[in-house]
């Protein structure tokens, strides 16, 4: 039978075992889904009740303009060594340890201004279950080798390529860029790291088809 969202559903919902705290990890190219089917996860498990389960994005790990300026990698803002990979794996491995009392805070990502947020996203001890989302999850060079063994699993989002290329213009273009500056970037900068994803397709847990991606959803509100 073809995978479904309700499948991924029970999947993630089964990850946390024995009153300890399980990390999901959703992977896949820019545009192929990562986002969308992180949150609607999250919102389908917490459901009514007390949250359990809390979303937090690699994106909260951008190195802000100003820092890619000084290092020459503006113009490259989204490729592995524009993000604070190892302080992505270090918040991973706070967020495994889950002291008794403690609120753990994770960065987010305005999308609107494209810089990092400090402190917007709180991760209280009653949550059992954390969905992690990100390019270069299973990466294997430098600090990135360090995030996949705090994971207990990665997911991978595949999308046919045509769709997920015309998805990541049309993303652009929601957020400021012109047509013609959102398909420059997407082919000039976002497609040298989609190659790369894709590359890490084969250490996941688990591929996730197009069909079973919520796209025919309504998107959360923001």
């Amino acid at each position: 039978m073809p995978l479904t969202f309700d499948d991924l559903v029970r999947r993630a919902r089964a990850l946390p075992q024995g009153g300890r705290r399980a990390i999901l990890g959703i992977a896949g190219s820019p545009g192929a889904g990562k986002s969308t089917l992180a949150e609607h996860l999250v919102r389908e498990l917490n459901g009514s009740g007390a949250p359990w389960v809390a979303h937090v994005p690699m994106d909260g790990f951008h190195l802000a303009d100003a820092e890619l300026e000084r290092l020459g990698r503006r113009d490259r803002k989204g490729a592995p060594d524009t993000f604070d990979a190892a302080g992505y794996a270090a918040l991973l491995g706070r967020l495994r340890a889950e002291a008794d009392d403690d609120t753990v805070y994770a960065p987010g990502f305005e999308r609107v201004l494209e810089q990092p947020i400090a402190g917007a996203i709180p991760v209280p001890p009653t949550v059992r279950l954390v969905v992690t989302e990100g390019n270069y999850l299973l990466l294997e060079t430098g600090a990135w080798a360090r995030v996949r063994p705090r994971l207990d699993e990665v997911w991978f989002c595949e999308l046919p390529e045509r769709e997920r290329v015309s998805r990541l213009v049309a993303r652009h273009e929601r957020f400021g860029k012109s047509h013609r500056e959102a398909v420059e970037w997407v082919l000039r900068s976002d497609q040298r790291n989609a190659e790369l994803v894709a590359a890490t397709r084969d250490r996941a847990d688990l591929v996730v088809p197009e069909q079973a991606l919520p796209d025919r959803f309504p998107a959360p509100r923001r």
